[in-house]
């Protein structure tokens, strides 16, 4: 959140932002979407709209997928 929003001033929009993460991702296995790049436009563009509509900017948004 580099410039977006003061972190402890906006935790509660930051963890439900992580929630949306995880409901996007569990979306996108349910629909048998296993490409990354497909999992990555998903969450730019639920989690673009999600943070524009709570806080009127537009920030950039970097997804990392990381395979464990």
């Amino acid at each position: 959140s580099r410039g977006f929003v003061y972190v402890r001033e906006s935790e509660t929009l930051i963890a439900q932002a992580g929630k949306m993460v995880n409901e996007i991702i569990l979306k996108c296995m349910e629909d048998d979407a296993i490409e990354w790049s497909t999992i990555k436009q998903n969450i730019r563009d639920y989690l673009n709209q999600f943070l524009f509509e709570q806080t009127k900017r537009r920030p950039m948004i970097l997804p990392i997928i990381m395979e464990v």
